[in-house]
């Protein structure tokens, strides 16, 4: 008789050794071994095994998302919890639930117990409504705009209309396995997407005759089996401070993108009120046979008061006459949140908590407008497209509220290229409600009580920049002024982009300036030259990647999102130094505190603004090894300038030049070269 075969026992996760595991990632992914990789590895290992906050800049190339992916996926396999990994952009979501992950989830089988599950994890508006579809909701949008010409939006949809894209969207309903809207091959416009999608608060939840059906609930009930749950910081923040529940119970989250994650998390809880939101309400509560009329003419109220309201923050108490509207809004918002909740017929239970849930929103901002936290600032601000106007409030600061909810029920891992600006973490830290004291060593393991304590780390780049690259700051040129881009600027621009034959993306800091620019340029060059709203992102960084002499001009989207490596991309152009807006309401609280408080509010705020987007910025052109080109600052304060030094540290560390025939020498040779 013969006897079966042993198999091999599986290692326990924690037998595996870190450096194992990313070996065998590393030959997944078709790389080789990086110095800083590994020692980022270590070091997310560690505070994941040690409750120890961390801090890790990981320079371009230096492959950081297998750094934290490695041992996230260790950590939740030894400890049975997910490891949450939170990032501010979709492309980065996309680039690890459908690349990275896949790849490593196979890499690590064979070193580990079972394959590694993971899932993304997205808001619910995200996600196609099928009770909605069915009518189970009021339609959002006025009578006759579905088939009007200006609801669609030309840069998203090539001038498709709104009714075109519903239909489109229904029929797409009837066929996909995920309603996930990033799963759509033909993109629309948000406003028609709204007509099929509910945000949290809409939601009727449990009673939803087609909640066994439901998307959003089938990807949450996925992420609360698998080992690597990816979501972002908007909705992790959110879901944190509220405790909706809507993200698995974890101990570890990775925050990728971190230099954006409070930006992210203030937008996120900031609130506002406009009449566009009273119309809608209205709109809705008539559907369900509720009159309105006080809610309509509060409504009324609030827009003649907003009108006679100047733009900006508003400094101690509101105007009286904008204090008495937001005053009459919020009693006529709770008079129909009541009436509301009776109104209608057995089927109209959807329409009923979309108005009701709009209403409480209503009422919550009116209330903090009427009486803001200390820490609260309210402004008034109109689009610059409408010209229609806006109350908001905004947090001067998430730390606090970001240590409370998430930074003391477990551990948090942040790393981006660009967190230790001027080679200071303290900053970065501060933002998230980390202390100054509370830093320990990189090796450090501090007692499990203290929640506060945590290490920062720069584990570098493996580029040679200096080799790669260079720094010309255009130090001839006249100071930017207000007016827009000066003549001067202008034709050194031209030279700039003639010298490199296109291959350039220009970074400015409006969207008027790119324009000027781009008029400019085109009059007096035979090249392609592309400019953002003129076609939407993916499709102009498509035709910037493949033609190698086409270039590209843009405002802040450009400045983070792009990622076009090789002869491409040899010139970057910054037509000023980024510093927010004299009369941004939250940046100059926030200036006033920190002056109030004995520190230099212009460095701690507009300083690191800066620093931070011109990091980002002149990042954009290393992004291989095998790169080579100019960034070309064309303001003179980034070298004549008394922060100038700090700014400087911030970005890559290229070979830096002030002279223009220099630069406009490299930019030939490279051209003919490259």
């Amino acid at each position: 008789m013969t006897s079966a075969p042993e198999h091999p026992v599986a290692p326990a996760a924690a037998d595996v050794p870190l450096s194992d595991l990313m070996d065998a990632a590393v030959s997944a992914v078709g790389g080789s071994p990086r110095p800083g990789q590994q020692t980022m590895a270590e070091a997310v290992d560690l505070a994941m095994s040690g409750g120890r906050h961390l801090l890790v800049q990981a320079g371009t190339g230096t492959g950081k998302s297998l750094g934290y992916l490695v041992p996230a996926m260790r950590h939740a396999l030894v400890t049975g919890r997910p490891v949450v990994i939170s990032t501010a952009t979709i492309a980065l979501q996309t680039q690890i639930v459908r690349k990275d992950l896949p790849r490593l989830a196979e890499a690590l089988a064979p070193h580990l117990p079972r394959t590694p599950t993971f899932a993304l994890l997205k808001g619910r508006a995200n996600y196609l409504c099928k009770h909605k579809i069915a009518g189970g909701y009021p339609v959002e949008i006025e009578p006759g705009a579905l088939f009007s010409e200006a609801s669609s939006d030309p840069s998203r949809t090539g001038g498709e209309k709104l009714g075109t894209q519903v239909k489109r969207l229904r029929e797409w309903a009837e066929e996909t396995d995920t309603g996930d809207r990033d799963s759509l091959e033909d993109a629309v416009s948000d406003r028609a997407w709204r007509q099929v999608s509910v945000t949290g608060n809409q939601c009727i939840g449990t009673s939803c005759p087609m909640i066994q059906d439901c998307f959003a609930e089938r990807s949450r009930e996925l992420a609360r089996e698998v080992d690597v749950v990816v979501t972002n910081h908007a909705l992790l923040a959110i879901d944190s401070f509220d405790r909706h529940g809507i993200i698995p119970e974890h101990d570890v989250v990775v925050f990728d993108e971190a230099h954006d994650l409070t930006a992210r998390v203030t937008s996120a809880v900031t609130e506002v009120l406009n009449p566009g939101m009273l119309r809608g309400a209205v709109r809705d509560l008539r559907g369900l046979g509720v009159a309105a009329t006080a809610l309509d003419d509060a409504g009324e109220e609030l827009r003649a008061a907003l009108e006679l309201a100047p733009d900006g923050r508003v400094l101690g108490d509101l105007p009286d006459q904008l204090a008495d509207a937001v005053g009459h809004v919020r009693v006529e918002a709770r008079t129909a949140h009541s009436d509301a909740k009776d109104a209608g017929d057995d089927s109209s239970a959807g329409a009923r908590k979309t108005v009701r849930a709009n209403l409480q929103e209503i009422i919550d901002v009116c209330e903090r407008l009427s009486d803001p936290g200390e820490d609260d600032v309210v402004s008034v601000s109109r689009g610059q497209a409408t010209g229609r106007a806006s109350l908001q409030v905004a947090p001067l600061s998430v730390a606090a509220a970001m240590r409370g909810a998430i930074l003391e029920d477990r551990t948090v891992v942040l790393t981006s290229a660009t967190l230790a600006l001027g080679g200071r973490f303290e900053p970065a830290a501060g933002e998230v409600g980390l202390a100054r004291r509370g830093r320990v060593a990189e090796d450090e393991i501090p007692a499990a009580e203290d929640s506060g304590a945590w290490a920062g780390i720069d584990v570098g780049s493996p580029f040679d920049y200096r080799r790669q690259g260079i720094l010309y700051t255009a130090r001839h040129l006249p100071q930017p002024g207000r007016d827009g881009p000066s003549p001067a600027m202008l034709d050194h621009l031209t030279e700039l982009v003639e010298a490199s034959r296109g291959g350039a993306l220009c970074l400015f800091s409006s969207r008027r300036g790119a324009e000027i620019a781009a008029e400019h340029v085109r009059a007096r060059l035979d090249l392609t030259v592309a400019v953002q709203g003129e076609d939407s992102m993916a499709n102009l960084v498509r035709t910037f990647r493949e033609d190698e002499d086409a270039s590209l001009f843009g405002t802040l989207t450009l400045w983070q999102g792009v990622d076009v490596s090789g002869r491409s991309l040899r010139l970057v152009t910054i037509d000023r130094i980024p510093f927010p807006r004299p009369d941004d309401p939250l940046m100059s609280a926030r200036q006033e505190r920190i002056a109030q408080l004995g520190g230099n509010g212009f460095m701690a705020v507009a300083g690191q603004h800066a620093a931070l987007l011109l990091a980002q910025g002149a990042g954009r052109l290393i992004r291989r090894e095998t790169d080579r080109g100019m960034v070309a600052v064309l303001d003179p304060r980034l070298s004549t300038a008394r922060y100038g030094s700090f700014l400087r540290e911030s970005m890559p560390p290229l070979w830096p030049t002030a002279d223009p025939e220099v630069a406009l020498g490299a930019l030939r040779r490279l051209a003919a070269d490259y």
